[in-house]
């Protein structure tokens, strides 16, 4: 166990627990060091809402914002996203909100930068934290997830998935029980027998950058909309 000591290893799976639902998820993660990000973030910032929610939305990784506060979808792109929800007619208290990877990657403070800046997470990286990702579902057995960005839909598909080829179709999630988690490692002991259905859509940040912010929006509005009709 030297290696874990000194923060080397390159999974979450070390770290899972045992037994317990998402309060048991949460207090383990916040001990993770799967991957190098948790030594500049300030906390690990897990998912937030119902353990029996019908939706699970999967971001990319915290911001500043969720950083500092350890909450999800607490900053700009948050509000944003959240106004979009109520605009779609999905309610917010049926729905969970979580990240791909659950610390915040920023690049280096310097003379000349002194707020802390985005920086996109690395195929590495999504895939130490995916094991999170993975309890966090199974625990849940949502009816529906919802990706959004590219990061999400990596850790969900693989690397070669892309929000522009799959935005617009409903899939299936690939079988939980296959995303090598060891079954002693996990409080479910067998997969959900439900087929997870799967939407893809941009990331609210990136609307905030669009140059055309109020297509970008609808855009992703007229997606949550139909995330609102599988969900009835």
């Amino acid at each position: 166990m030297a290696d874990r000591a000194k923060g080397l290893h390159e999974s979450a799976l070390d770290y899972l627990p045992s037994r317990g639902g998402l309060p048991a998820l949460r207090r383990a993660a916040a001990e993770c060091r799967g991957c190098p990000l948790y030594a500049d973030a300030t906390q690990t910032v897990f998912g937030a809402g119902p353990a029996d929610a019908r939706a699970v939305l999967v971001g990319e990784q915290p911001g500043d914002q969720e950083d500092r506060q350890g909450k999800p979808f607490v900053g700009p792109a948050g509000g944003l996203l959240r106004k979009a929800l109520a605009e779609a007619g999905i309610d917010e208290s049926q729905v969970y909100f979580t990240n791909a990877v659950k610390h915040f990657k920023f690049a280096p403070l310097t003379d000349t930068r002194k707020r802390r800046i985005h920086k996109a997470p690395n195929l590495r990286e999504i895939t130490a934290c995916r094991p999170w990702l993975a309890a966090e579902l199974r625990r849940i057995d949502p009816e529906l997830v919802v990706a959004l960005g590219a990061t999400a839909g990596k850790a969900l598909f693989g690397s070669s998935f892309r929000v522009s080829e799959a935005r617009g179709a409903l899939l299936s999630l690939p079988d939980l029980s296959n995303w090598d988690i060891p079954a002693e490692q996990d409080a479910v002991q067998e997969a959900s027998a439900n087929e997870h259905r799967f939407l893809a859509t941009v990331h609210p940040s990136a609307v905030l950058r669009a140059r055309n912010r109020d297509e970008a929006y609808q855009g992703l509005l007229s997606d949550l909309r139909m995330a609102a009709r599988l969900l009835g």
